[in-house]
Order: structure tokens, then sequence, then C-alpha cells
């Protein structure tokens, strides 16, 4: 896998990713939206720590530069 995200990115996902499980650790969201917003968490953290996003590919979205 090809790095396709800068590091800008990489902490704006970080940020988002800890917002949204924060959400369902407080028990702000609940439910099946919470527990989308902490798969979607998920999801943003392993990204960000490969620093590759399969989403970016069909697009040839390139942040790194």
């Amino acid at each position: 896998m090809k790095r396709n995200m800068s590091n800008t990115d990489r902490i704006i996902r970080v940020v988002v990713a800890a917002l949204f499980i924060g959400l369902f650790a407080g028990k702000i969201v609940v439910g099946i939206p919470g527990i989308v917003l902490v798969v979607l968490g998920a999801v943003f953290l392993l990204t960000s720590v490969v620093a590759f996003c399969p989403l970016y590919l069909p697009f040839k979205i390139n942040t790194n530069k």
C-alpha cells in the first residue's frame, strides 16, 4: 500500500475518531447510531495509522505531497 494521506489528513481523522468514540462513551449517542459512530471512528483510526485510505483510490485523491 502506497501512502496517500498527509499528516494533516491523519490528524483530522484522529480528532474526528476521538469525537465519535467520545460521543458514544459519554452516552450522548446510543443504540445503532452510536455503534455506527464507533465503527466509523475505528476505521478513521486504522486508516490514519497506516496512512492509506482505500476510498481515495477510485477518485484518484492523494493528500500526501
